[in-house]
């Protein structure tokens, strides 16, 4: 690849960044000039379409809601702004009641897409600027980062996304590659431990990565050469800092009835959104979770939120209007709001240190790690479990995630092995034998088993091959297909168990029919790279076809 500019593309569920570096003078650059904003290393991941959803008309920083004017009549323009938000959680495993509702006329990849679209704009711009003559789709690489919890259809989803971006200029291109977000805070990691006189090898360290909507860990060692392996399974959970917001607006509700504040989403998300916004900036970030240094807030819904009061009704409407719309948020409130999603948080910790054995160092990086109410706890809980207690916020740590995705652009090869999440096989159709279930015998007395070709939680080279060799199936076959599944299980007999999932279709060429059954053809997949690859060759070594195509 003839690769001049490296590019990393940190695609937040709450803010996005990007960084860059060229690959003679490897000096890290994070952008930090975004629309209406000079100096963040981040931008709201928030978009602001016309009435139809059809066109943006701002994303970024300048999408987000904006103060509501005071308004006495039910002003028309009063519900006209409606941010769209938090849609990457889309891609996450979790119920589809928990994932945020998008307004109709629109869905979650077209919001992805149009997001990545405006930034990508920007990106080629400032490449542009920088380096005039470097032709992007030929001569830049994109490193993408993805939270450890998402499956093989989501990198899929976010490379097609990338793609209609125009980003890349094929689906399948190899300018395209991911790391997931604690990998990539690892290698950012690394030169942290050398502060902590720890960059020696054979020491483990664990990253948290504490992000908007997912917190996701990886426990790493130090390898010879200055290169990186992966001690236990990577774990993920949603459990960021916008399930904080969650139960701040579950709080709002209990004040003025649950009915009005879904009326508040679904017609006047914009004020709502401020009055988020409003709660971030003067509550959550400045929260402690030490008593003697809370000062009591006071929100005043007419100031945040003044549309809220032609809506509520009963009791809750005698109560507020003798608070005069007042809302105050004592110390025991807020810190209601953050204990559920800071206990999941030590919940994922305690188990990834249990399977890892002792740790060096952990280290605490995204945005939400800078709660000093998240740090507190944390430290209290794992300090005797860490050597010296020995748990830390590096530098920038929201910048921590593009920043290790672009060294690791720049040396790839700093990543040595990762652990899979997934057992992963074929479908095959051997002959079916007695004790085989009758009710499967198929035609021609086959029967449809899964071939296991790599178990879950082993440590895999990212260049190790898995494969099978093949024979052909009739005399003059010239292709063939095959059905590629993943498994929770570390062990299965068929594709259709629980936990099964079908991962997409390989699709071989069968080359020298004249030779009819006396070929071979070897098909290998590749799991270490982030992304399944597939290569396949014939009897005499010779590269043939091979397509692994994803089931989006």
């Amino acid at each position: 690849m003839d690769v001049r500019v490296v590019i990393s593309i940190d695609f937040g569920t709450t803010y996005s960044g990007f960084a860059y570096a060229h690959k003679v003078n490897t000096e890290i650059i994070t952008n930090d000039t975004w629309p209406d904003q000079i100096g963040p290393l981040k931008t709201n991941t928030v978009l602001q379409y016309d009435k139809n959803f059809k066109n943006v008309e701002e994303w970024g920083f300048p999408a987000l809601a904006k103060k509501p004017k005071k308004s006495k009549g039910k002003s028309k323009n009063q519900n006209a702004s409606k941010p769209i938000e938090h849609f990457k959680l889309h891609l996450g495993n979790m119920p589809d009641n928990e994932k945020p509702v998008m307004p109709k006329g629109i869905n979650y990849r077209k919001a992805i897409v149009d997001y990545l679209k405006c930034m990508g704009k920007l990106i080629k711009e400032t490449i542009g600027t920088r380096w005039p003559n470097v032709k992007f789709m030929d001569q830049v690489l994109i490193i993408l980062t993805v939270p450890a919890g998402f499956s093989d259809q989501a990198k899929a989803i976010m490379r097609e996304c990338i793609y209609e971006a125009g980003l890349i200029n094929t689906k399948s291109s190899e300018k395209l590659q991911f790391t997931t977000e604690p990998e990539a805070a690892a290698v950012y990691c690394m030169k942290v431990l050398k502060e902590h006189i720890l960059d020696i090898v054979g020491t483990n360290f664990l990253i948290v990565d504490c992000g908007g909507g997912t917190v996701d860990l990886t426990t790493r060692q130090l390898l010879e050469n200055d290169k990186l392996g992966e001690k236990t399974i990577r774990a993920c959970g949603f459990c960021g800092g916008v399930y904080v917001d969650k139960s701040f607006l579950a709080f709002i509700g209990g004040k003025i009835g649950p009915s009005v504040l879904t009326l508040l989403q679904e017609n006047y998300y914009g004020q709502l959104q401020y009055m988020v916004q409003e709660f971030c900036k003067k509550v959550k970030l400045l929260f402690t979770g030490n008593k003697e240094e809370y000062k009591s807030f006071d929100l005043d819904l007419e100031d945040v939120c003044p549309i809220i009061k032609q809506y509520v009704t009963g009791d809750k409407l005698e109560q507020l209007e003798e608070d005069e719309w007042i809302i105050e948020l004592k110390f025991e409130d807020v810190k209601r709001m953050f204990d559920p999603v800071i206990n999941k948080i030590i919940k994922l910790i305690r188990e990834q240190l249990n399977n890892s054995g002792t740790i060096s160092a952990m280290f605490l990086v995204g945005g939400f790690s800078e709660s000093k109410y998240l740090q507190k706890r944390i430290r209290e809980e794992f300090s005797s479990k860490v050597k010296n207690s020995n748990i830390s916020v590096p530098s920038q740590p929201v910048a921590a995630i593009v920043r290790g995705a672009l060294e690791y652009g720049l040396n790839m090869k700093k990543i040595k092995s990762r652990r899979l999440p997934l057992s992963y096989g074929i479908e095959l159709a051997p002959l079916w034998k007695p004790g085989d279930p009758p009710e499967r015998r198929q035609t021609h007395d086959r029967i449809f088993k899964f071939r296991r070709l790599v178990e879950r939680g082993i440590e895999v080279d990212t260049d190790e091959e898995f494969g099978l060799e093949l024979h052909p199936s009739y005399a003059n076959q010239t292709e063939l297909s095959i059905e590629v599944y993943s498994t929770t299980a570390n062990e299965a007999t068929y594709c259709d168990e629980p936990g099964m999932k079908k991962v997409g279709e390989l699709r071989l060429d069968f080359p020298d029919p004249h030779l009819g059954f006396q070929r071979t053809i070897k098909f290998t997949l590749t799991f270490g790279q982030m992304e399944i690859r597939a290569y396949a060759r014939n009897q005499q070594g010779k590269s043939t076809n091979a397509i692994f195509e994803f089931l989006i």
